[in-house]
């Protein structure tokens, strides 16, 4: 599985009606409005880097309200609970 984080550009006055149609997006698993750079912050989860391609040029550059966006892909993911699931094993 193939997780991308896709920052987006958006008009300001279309944030949230764009924002659904980014969850809408086929791929995309989580959105959130944000403050600071970017408006939004699309996670991309599908299995192999086409997709990921196609997610975001045929989906959601097309959206209307998103001006830009920038995409990162992920390649390993860290968090508290996979930390303390390593822990919890030795007991």
């Amino acid at each position: 599985m193939i997780t991308a984080i896709v920052l987006i550009h958006a008009d300001n006055a279309r944030i949230p009606e764009t924002a659904q149609a980014v969850a809408d997006t086929a791929g995309v698993t989580e959105v959130y409005s944000c403050a600071g750079d970017v408006d939004l912050i699309a996670i991309v989860r599908v299995r192999d880097h086409e997709q990921v391609a196609e997610v975001v040029t045929a989906g959601i550059d097309k959206v209307p309200g998103v001006l830009r966006t920038t995409t990162h892909i992920a390649f390993k993911s860290y968090s508290s609970a996979d930390v303390e699931a390593g822990f919890s094993l030795g007991e």
